[in-house]
Order: C-alpha cells, then sequence, then structure tokens
C-alpha cells in the first residue's frame, strides 16, 4: 500500500491528437499540491477522465485510493470514486440565471428556488470560504466577471470535501493579474481541507502560486520533470 491518493503509471493514452497522451509516472500523496504544465485543454480533459476512471488507459495504470481504475467494474462503485474528486472545470455547467447561491447550493439540492435555509447557510459559507464578495452573491451568474465564476467553480468543486481536487486550466479566460491571487487561494484552500490538488495548467504564474511542485510533461517521452515552489 503507497498511501497514494493518484498513481499514474507508465501511461499511454491515444485520443486522436498529435501523439497519445503519455505520462511515465505521477504520484500524488495525500495534501500534495502539484502543478502540472504542458497538457493543453483537450489533454487536460484526458488526463482527468483517467484519474477519475471515466475511461482506462491503452497501456499502464492508474491507481485510485491504492486501487487500479481497471477495477472498478459497475456505475455504483464508479460513483462512489467521482466522490471523492472535486473538478474544477470550464466543462462543469453553471446556471447563468441563477445567482453564485443558488450556483453553490446545487451540490446539496435541487431545491434552489430559493434553498432551504439550511442549504443556503451551507452555499453562503462556501461563498465567504472561496472569496466571493458578498454584492455578488445575490446577482445572476451571467452579470459576474470571470473571476467570480472562477470562484463559483471552485466552490461548487469542494462543496462535498473531496479527497483530491483536480483542475484544468482555470486561469484561461481570467484576467492575468487574477492569477497569483486566485492560485494561493485555491493552495489555502486544500491546505486547509487537507485535500490533495493537481492543477493542469499552461499559467507558469498561477501554477507557482497554487501548487508546492511545479512539474512539466514532454509530450513525447511522458517524463516529468519539475521543482518545488518557491515563496
Amino acid at each position: 500500500m503507497s498511501g497514494s491518493v493518484l498513481e499514474f503509471l507508465d501511461i499511454s493514452k491515444d485520443y486522436r491528437g498529435l501523439r497519445p497522451l503519455r505520462i511515465e509516472r505521477l504520484q500524488v500523496g495525500r495534501g500534495d499540491t502539484i502543478a502540472l504544465m504542458g497538457l493543453d485543454q483537450v489533454a487536460a480533459e484526458v488526463f482527468v477522465n483517467l484519474a477519475t476512471g471515466a475511461t482506462l488507459p491503452d497501456r499502464g495504470t492508474v491507481n485510485l485510493f491504492d486501487r487500479p481504475t481497471s477495477s472498478i467494474d459497475n456505475s455504483a462503485d464508479w460513483l462512489a470514486v467521482v466522490d471523492r474528486f472535486g473538478i474544477v472545470s470550464h466543462r462543469a455547467v453553471l446556471l447563468d440565471g441563477l445567482t453564485p447561491i443558488q450556483n453553490l447550493a446545487m451540490p446539496f439540492t435541487l431545491d434552489i428556488e430559493p434553498p432551504p435555509s439550511d442549504i443556503r447557510e451551507r452555499a453562503v459559507a462556501l461563498a465567504h470560504e472561496v472569496g466571493l464578495d458578498e454584492a455578488v452573491l445575490t446577482r445572476p451568474l451571467a452579470e459576474l466577471d470571470e473571476s467570480a465564476r472562477g470562484r463559483v467553480r471552485l466552490g461548487r468543486a469542494l462543496a462535498l470535501d473531496p479527497a483530491i481536487v483536480l483542475l484544468e486550466h482555470p486561469t484561461a479566460q481570467m484576467p492575468p493579474d487574477e492569477a497569483k491571487p486566485y492560485g494561493r487561494a485555491v493552495h489555502a484552500l486544500a491546505a486547509r481541507r487537507g485535500a490533495a490538488l493537481v492543477a493542469l495548467t499552461a499559467d507558469r504564474t498561477f501554477a507557482r502560486a497554487v501548487a508546492d511542485r511545479v512539474l512539466t510533461l514532454d509530450a513525447a517521452t511522458g517524463k516529468l520533470t519539475g521543482r518545488r515552489r518557491w515563496l
């Protein structure tokens, strides 16, 4: 038993790109924060699907909590695994006609017009935790800038206390000056909750702020190289 949250071992996955996604070895321990550079948005989606067991590699092994994803053999088992992930992705649907509070209530209930008082309290607490300004909480999401929307996505990902958080290019649509404070906020939240974190990004400023280790993928070989975070 390695005690790892997530391991990629000798992975190759063809996704009709220029070359397959290759990762020679990636080990994510409990509480680790890692930024992974060198994957575009399509490859990042493939990575997330492999990590969550939604797809299987063509070669190699993905282990989740010391268990290979190939051993997940039914939908109930897979959903139990997925519940341990928080995923920050532009692919995750936000409802623009609803407020941040309503969007943040959705992991807990579909009764959101308005949410019950206890659910609203949980959603407000999440909003404050991820740094949403009080003034935006009752405005339609469509009126908010990408920084605020990114924090709503983060809150949704953290709502059910995941063991590991995956982020797919979260700052791609944010103003450049938002990358560092957003990264620091995500890093602090992961540390406070004791969650592991893997951020897939092309934004080096964000990578340095969000992770204790910044790794760069050599797409041809699958080797990861990098260094620990500097303050």
